[in-house]
């Protein structure tokens, strides 16, 4: 849509820190419960709420048990950030 992506992602145990610098996130929780962790605090994301990550926040998303999440976030958008490329580095514009 108009160059941005939504993706649907699951999500069980701890993602890795990272940020991107030239855009936000939006997270949409569907399902289970999403903890994003920050330099300074965290917030924690139940069913039905949604959480816009500034662009440049450092953030480290995470969940105890599968928690199924929405992100709308630009086209290219790598999901691991401006981070070094881990095994958790999906591969982009991947339709399924």
């Amino acid at each position: 849509m108009n160059d941005y992506q939504i993706k649907l992602v699951k999500l069980k145990g701890d993602f890795q820190w990272h940020n991107h610098k030239d855009t936000d996130e939006v997270f949409i929780v569907f399902e289970g419960n999403l903890r994003i962790d920050f330099k300074e605090g965290y917030i924690n994301l139940s069913e039905g709420e949604m959480y816009v990550i500034p662009k440049g926040v450092e953030h480290k998303p995470s969940a105890n048990d599968e928690t199924k999440i929405m992100l709308i976030e630009p086209r290219g958008v790598i999901n691991t950030g401006d981070s070094d490329p881990s095994h958790l580095t999906a591969k982009n514009d991947l339709w399924v």
